[in-house]
């Protein structure tokens, strides 16, 4: 997937775009509205990004432009106006999702890829295990209705290895999926988030497994309730 990011904070375009292209992305970086409106109208890119407060051009100058030109890739925006009335405008604006700063990666990262199925068309946009049930549009958590407060790593963890139940995710993926532009997420911190969601899902019938050297899977707990989680690695 080819994304254009928009963005005229240095630093944070740089953190984003390295967060992408570990995602396996091909990531295009304007600072500049004014570049951003031809850019986004050449039909070249799979999922524009786009911060409000550009230079030059206003980002939500450079939204309308698109829509009217006839881009229709999927446009997500950055900004740091949290009024409800700038979230409406933006999406009435053809946005088609909206992201307040400051932000976590991952969640950037998971909106990004709830767009993408989107735009191919697919509908099913939530992932469950037994009871346990995840929203990607609204980011929450349920189990037998009943929300779960995560943080937004916490979820992003949980997202992950419930999109292969029963499969390993390696380790060095979700230290990947994981970092930011403030600091690399070590194994040292999967392994402390991962213990941290165990005692969350211990009496939901979901339990997180260790493979020792390769990484970690989510599956139904068996039963009788004995589940060697192996928790030493």
């Amino acid at each position: 997937m080819r994304i254009l990011l928009v963005e005229d904070d240095a630093a944070l375009s740089l953190g984003v775009a390295r967060g992408l292209e570990r995602e396996g992305w091909q990531v295009d970086v304007l600072h500049d509205g004014e570049q951003a409106l031809s850019e986004g109208v050449m039909g070249q890119y799979d999922l524009g990004i786009l911060d409000l407060g550009l230079p030059r051009r206003d980002g939500m100058e450079v939204l309308r432009h698109w829509r009217a030109k006839g881009a229709r890739m999927p446009v997500l925006l950055l900004t740091a106006r949290d009024e409800l009335s700038d979230r409406v405008q933006g999406l009435d604006a053809g946005a088609d999702d909206y992201l307040v700063k400051p932000f976590d990666l991952p969640e950037l990262l998971a909106r990004i890829r709830a767009l993408k199925r989107r735009s191919q068309g697919r509908i099913d946009e939530h992932l469950q295990l037994g009871e346990l049930r995840l929203d990607l549009v609204h980011r929450e958590l349920t189990h037998c209705g009943q929300r779960i407060a995560l943080s937004p790593r916490e979820l992003a963890l949980t997202e992950m290895l419930m999109q292969k139940p029963g499969r390993v995710v390696p380790k060095d993926s979700i230290v990947a999926g994981m970092s930011s532009w403030e600091a690399d997420f070590s194994e040292n911190s999967v392994e402390v988030y991962v213990h941290r969601l165990r005692k969350r899902f211990a009496a939901l019938g979901v339990v997180i497994r260790t493979v020792r050297g390769f990484g970690y899977l989510m599956e139904l707990a068996p039963p009788n309730g004995a589940a060697d989680t192996d928790e030493s690695s």
